[in-house]
Protein backbone atom coordinates (compact mmCIF):
# COMPACT_ATOMS: atom_id res chain seq x y z
CA UNK A 1 0.00 0.00 0.00
CA UNK A 2 1.09 3.51 -0.87
CA UNK A 3 -0.35 6.59 0.64
CA UNK A 4 1.05 9.95 -0.98
CA UNK A 5 0.19 13.58 0.24
CA UNK A 6 -0.64 14.85 -3.63
CA UNK A 7 0.23 17.30 -5.85
CA UNK A 8 -2.36 17.27 -8.02
CA UNK A 9 -1.23 17.17 -11.69
CA UNK A 10 2.39 17.52 -11.34
CA UNK A 11 4.74 14.33 -12.79
CA UNK A 12 5.91 12.42 -9.84
CA UNK A 13 9.68 11.66 -9.19
CA UNK A 14 9.99 7.48 -9.40
CA UNK A 15 10.44 6.41 -6.26
CA UNK A 16 13.34 3.58 -7.14
CA UNK A 17 16.43 3.75 -5.31
CA UNK A 18 19.13 6.45 -7.06
CA UNK A 19 22.69 4.84 -8.10
CA UNK A 20 25.55 6.13 -5.92
CA UNK A 21 28.50 7.91 -7.81
CA UNK A 22 30.00 10.71 -6.49
CA UNK A 23 28.02 11.93 -3.56
CA UNK A 24 28.12 14.37 -0.32
CA UNK A 25 25.96 14.53 2.41
CA UNK A 26 24.00 16.66 4.88
CA UNK A 27 21.23 17.19 7.22
CA UNK A 28 18.22 18.78 6.21
CA UNK A 29 14.37 19.20 8.37
CA UNK A 30 11.60 18.54 5.76
CA UNK A 31 8.05 16.46 5.85
CA UNK A 32 7.09 13.14 4.82
CA UNK A 33 5.27 13.79 1.11
CA UNK A 34 4.88 10.53 0.35
CA UNK A 35 4.75 7.21 1.76
CA UNK A 36 4.49 3.49 0.94
CA UNK A 37 4.95 -0.17 2.34
CA UNK A 38 8.47 0.29 2.97
CA UNK A 39 10.23 3.28 1.39
CA UNK A 40 8.63 7.14 0.45
CA UNK A 41 9.59 10.85 -0.03
CA UNK A 42 10.51 14.05 1.88
CA UNK A 43 9.68 17.20 0.62
CA UNK A 44 8.70 15.52 -3.08
CA UNK A 45 11.93 15.24 -3.19
CA UNK A 46 14.23 12.86 -1.41
CA UNK A 47 14.23 9.00 -1.04
CA UNK A 48 14.26 7.15 2.13
CA UNK A 49 13.65 3.67 3.02
CA UNK A 50 11.90 3.09 5.74
CA UNK A 51 14.11 0.66 6.98
CA UNK A 52 16.58 3.67 8.32
CA UNK A 53 14.05 4.96 10.61
CA UNK A 54 15.55 5.70 14.15
CA UNK A 55 14.09 3.20 16.25
CA UNK A 56 11.61 2.09 13.72
CA UNK A 57 9.37 4.62 14.73
CA UNK A 58 6.14 4.61 12.62
CA UNK A 59 5.51 7.30 9.88
CA UNK A 60 2.78 9.43 8.75
CA UNK A 61 2.05 11.65 5.88
CA UNK A 62 3.04 15.09 6.96
CA UNK A 63 5.29 14.01 9.58
CA UNK A 64 8.50 16.84 10.30
CA UNK A 65 11.26 14.64 9.99
CA UNK A 66 15.42 15.40 10.46
CA UNK A 67 17.06 13.17 7.48
CA UNK A 68 21.05 12.76 6.73
CA UNK A 69 21.06 12.81 2.84
CA UNK A 70 23.13 11.82 0.39
CA UNK A 71 23.25 14.17 -3.06
CA UNK A 72 24.42 12.20 -5.86
CA UNK A 73 26.55 15.40 -7.75
CA UNK A 74 26.35 13.55 -11.28
CA UNK A 75 23.03 12.77 -11.43
CA UNK A 76 21.85 15.25 -9.06
CA UNK A 77 19.45 12.70 -6.64
CA UNK A 78 18.58 12.57 -2.95
CA UNK A 79 18.21 9.52 -0.35
CA UNK A 80 18.20 10.03 3.01
CA UNK A 81 20.82 7.61 4.37
CA UNK A 82 19.40 7.97 8.04
CA UNK A 83 15.74 9.82 9.48
CA UNK A 84 14.45 11.17 12.95
CA UNK A 85 11.02 11.85 13.83
CA UNK A 86 10.45 15.37 15.42
CA UNK A 87 7.39 14.34 17.89
CA UNK A 88 4.49 16.65 17.06
CA UNK A 89 5.00 19.98 20.29
CA UNK A 90 8.87 18.95 19.92
CA UNK A 91 10.96 21.13 22.68
CA UNK A 92 14.06 22.48 21.88
CA UNK A 93 16.43 24.21 24.47
CA UNK A 94 17.99 27.57 22.61
CA UNK A 95 20.75 29.12 24.53
CA UNK A 96 18.72 32.68 24.37
CA UNK A 97 18.16 32.56 28.09
CA UNK A 98 17.76 29.76 30.53
CA UNK A 99 14.03 29.59 31.15
CA UNK A 100 13.27 30.03 27.26
CA UNK A 101 12.33 27.30 24.94
CA UNK A 102 11.00 26.20 21.62
CA UNK A 103 8.10 24.39 20.66
CA UNK A 104 7.58 23.34 17.15
CA UNK A 105 4.28 22.33 16.07
CA UNK A 106 1.36 22.82 13.90
CA UNK A 107 -1.63 24.55 14.27
CA UNK A 108 -4.89 22.47 14.60
CA UNK A 109 -7.39 25.15 15.20
CA UNK A 110 -8.26 28.94 15.43
CA UNK A 111 -10.73 30.47 17.72
CA UNK A 112 -11.64 33.74 17.64
CA UNK A 113 -7.99 35.37 18.96
CA UNK A 114 -6.51 32.10 20.34
CA UNK A 115 -4.39 29.79 18.35
CA UNK A 116 -3.92 25.84 19.02
CA UNK A 117 -1.51 24.13 18.82
CA UNK A 118 -3.43 21.52 20.87
CA UNK A 119 -5.87 21.27 23.43
CA UNK A 120 -3.29 22.15 26.64
CA UNK A 121 -1.02 24.57 23.96
CA UNK A 122 -2.30 28.16 22.91
CA UNK A 123 -1.50 31.40 22.54
CA UNK A 124 -3.14 35.30 21.26
CA UNK A 125 -2.97 35.76 17.76
CA UNK A 126 -1.49 39.08 19.22
CA UNK A 127 2.01 37.90 19.94
CA UNK A 128 2.33 36.20 16.39
CA UNK A 129 5.14 37.80 14.23
CA UNK A 130 4.31 41.02 12.21
CA UNK A 131 2.33 40.07 9.06
CA UNK A 132 1.60 36.68 9.67
CA UNK A 133 -1.31 35.54 10.42
CA UNK A 134 -1.36 31.75 11.37
CA UNK A 135 -3.71 29.20 9.51
CA UNK A 136 -4.87 25.45 10.09
CA UNK A 137 -2.09 23.25 9.62
CA UNK A 138 1.08 26.12 9.62
CA UNK A 139 4.02 24.93 11.03
CA UNK A 140 5.26 27.32 13.70
CA UNK A 141 7.55 28.21 16.06
CA UNK A 142 7.18 29.41 19.57
CA UNK A 143 9.19 30.74 21.87
CA UNK A 144 8.05 30.00 25.46
CA UNK A 145 8.51 30.13 29.32
CA UNK A 146 7.07 27.67 32.27
CA UNK A 147 5.74 29.23 35.40
CA UNK A 148 7.77 28.17 37.97
CA UNK A 149 6.11 25.38 40.11
CA UNK A 150 3.42 25.13 37.35
CA UNK A 151 3.02 23.06 34.23
CA UNK A 152 1.47 26.84 32.56
CA UNK A 153 3.29 28.00 29.22
CA UNK A 154 3.51 31.66 29.05
CA UNK A 155 4.08 31.98 24.78
CA UNK A 156 6.77 34.91 24.27
CA UNK A 157 6.65 35.07 20.54
CA UNK A 158 5.16 32.99 17.36
CA UNK A 159 6.71 32.69 13.98
CA UNK A 160 6.60 30.63 10.54
CA UNK A 161 9.03 27.43 11.26
CA UNK A 162 9.88 27.93 7.61
CA UNK A 163 9.52 30.74 5.24
CA UNK A 164 10.59 31.81 1.50
CA UNK A 165 10.34 33.63 -1.58
CA UNK A 166 8.74 32.44 -4.74
CA UNK A 167 8.92 34.47 -8.41
CA UNK A 168 7.25 34.26 -11.20
CA UNK A 169 4.85 30.79 -10.33
CA UNK A 170 1.68 30.57 -12.09
CA UNK A 171 -2.17 30.16 -10.22
CA UNK A 172 -3.12 26.70 -11.58
CA UNK A 173 -6.45 26.77 -9.73
CA UNK A 174 -8.78 28.99 -7.99
CA UNK A 175 -11.95 27.41 -6.54
CA UNK A 176 -14.42 29.78 -4.36
CA UNK A 177 -11.97 31.34 -2.23
CA UNK A 178 -9.31 28.80 -2.00
CA UNK A 179 -6.69 27.79 -4.78
CA UNK A 180 -3.24 26.05 -6.02
CA UNK A 181 0.04 27.72 -7.80
CA UNK A 182 1.73 25.56 -9.53
CA UNK A 183 0.00 22.49 -8.13
CA UNK A 184 2.10 22.57 -5.13
CA UNK A 185 1.29 25.73 -3.41
CA UNK A 186 -2.38 25.86 -1.25
CA UNK A 187 -3.96 29.39 -0.48
CA UNK A 188 -6.63 30.84 0.37
CA UNK A 189 -8.34 34.12 -0.08
CA UNK A 190 -9.04 34.43 4.24
CA UNK A 191 -5.48 34.53 4.97
CA UNK A 192 -3.60 36.08 1.74
CA UNK A 193 -2.54 39.37 1.99
CA UNK A 194 -2.92 40.94 -1.28
CA UNK A 195 -1.72 44.45 -3.00
CA UNK A 196 -4.94 46.99 -3.15
CA UNK A 197 -7.06 46.67 -5.85
CA UNK A 198 -6.16 42.64 -7.07
CA UNK A 199 -7.66 40.16 -7.08
CA UNK A 200 -6.00 36.84 -8.13
CA UNK A 201 -7.25 35.06 -11.32
CA UNK A 202 -6.02 31.70 -12.74
CA UNK A 203 -3.25 31.57 -14.61
CA UNK A 204 -1.97 34.95 -13.26
CA UNK A 205 1.72 34.75 -12.79
CA UNK A 206 2.32 35.89 -9.53
CA UNK A 207 5.61 36.25 -6.64
CA UNK A 208 4.30 34.61 -3.37
CA UNK A 209 5.73 34.30 0.10
CA UNK A 210 5.13 30.75 1.61
CA UNK A 211 5.29 28.99 4.38
CA UNK A 212 5.10 25.29 5.60
CA UNK A 213 2.13 24.22 6.09
CA UNK A 214 0.40 20.94 6.48
CA UNK A 215 -2.52 21.25 3.82
CA UNK A 216 -4.85 18.55 1.84
CA UNK A 217 -2.78 18.32 -1.49
CA UNK A 218 0.62 20.20 -0.89
CA UNK A 219 2.93 21.15 2.62
CA UNK A 220 3.15 25.41 1.63
CA UNK A 221 0.84 27.61 1.91
CA UNK A 222 1.17 31.22 0.11
CA UNK A 223 0.63 34.16 2.89
CA UNK A 224 1.12 37.38 0.39
CA UNK A 225 0.73 37.05 -3.17
CA UNK A 226 1.86 40.07 -5.65
CA UNK A 227 0.91 39.89 -9.35
CA UNK A 228 3.82 40.28 -11.72
CA UNK A 229 4.06 42.80 -14.07
CA UNK A 230 4.52 41.99 -17.46
CA UNK A 231 6.82 44.26 -20.02
CA UNK A 232 4.36 44.77 -23.63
Amino acid sequence: MCITLCVCGVERLSLSPPELGDTKLKTVQGVVTSLCDDYGLIDESIYFSTNIVTENVPLKIGQKVTAVVEEDKTSVELKATKVDVIPDNFDVTKPLDSRIRVLVGYVTCIKKDTVYIDKKTYFSIDIVSEGFVPYKGDWLEVEYSTQPGTSNIKAHSVKPMNCKHVDEVCITSLQERHGMIDYTIFFTLDSLKLPDGYVPQPYDVVNVVIVESVQLCCVWRAVSMTPVQRSS
